[in-house]
């Protein structure tokens, strides 16, 4: 299946409040009930044990409400691991209003210093750029991180979209009916996600496959 660009309706709000509420929602679930926040889990495990250490800083680029991010930390922090989450968005109606320490910037040029956290992170979020801006997002993740980039997101197949649109009716917005298929669609394959990151300054690549066609991305600094 070749990849097609679609635009993604929450990407640019274009929904009532109703619908984009709705919509974070149904991204919730979708993270919960098909792997999203187990395959992040996965990764960080992995790099707190392959750094040695139980403390790690993450900041989460196109967080939205930050569900993946919090379900590693309460994860993780059964396991003795602790997780200091910072999220950022472009859009900031999207970040929770719960606390959480929350930025408002632009994941190809973040507004942060040189290695600032120990994980620059990012769920279903990788394919809405397209390669040439996919790769300025990773070099600028791997320049604020100070042990890994981590990148979460979906395998695009003809099998993954249609159990897609077999899960449909479980979601609530009709964001959500436009914007799961077109992501697998926009997706890349395992192969396709190699070869654009071979070049970068990254000291190794990992790439590993997860539950229901999940992708998980470790480049190490």
């Amino acid at each position: 299946m070749q990849r097609k660009v679609i635009p993604e309706l929450l990407d640019d709000d274009l929904g009532t409040a109703a619908e984009i509420v709705a919509s974070l929602a149904d991204l919730r679930h979708i993270n919960d009930w098909f792997g999203g926040a187990r395959t992040t889990i996965a990764l960080l495990r992995r790099v707190a044990r392959a750094s040695g250490s139980q403390q790690l800083s993450l900041l989460e680029v196109g967080a939205g409400a930050g569900d993946v991010p919090q379900a590693a930390q309460t994860a993780l922090g059964r396991e003795g691991i602790q997780l200091r989450i910072t999220l950022l968005d472009r859009i900031g109606s999207h970040l929770p209003a719960d606390g959480t320490t929350a930025i408002v910037g632009d994941a190809l040029h973040l507004p942060l210093r040189d290695d600032a956290f120990d994980v620059v992170s990012c769920s279903l979020f990788a394919h809405h750029f397209e390669p040439d801006a996919l790769q300025l997002f990773a070099r600028e993740a791997l320049r604020v991180c100070r042990r890994a980039m981590l990148i979460n997101d979906l395998i695009r197949s003809r099998l993954l979209l249609a159990l897609v649109y077999l899960g449909l009716p479980l979601f609530r917005s009709r964001m959500t009916w436009h914007d799961a298929p077109a992501s697998v669609r926009r997706a890349y394959t395992v192969d396709e996600m190699r070869q654009l990151l071979s070049h970068l300054p990254a000291q190794r690549i990992e790439i590993t496959k997860h539950y229901l066609y999940r992708m998980g991305v470790l480049l190490w600094k």
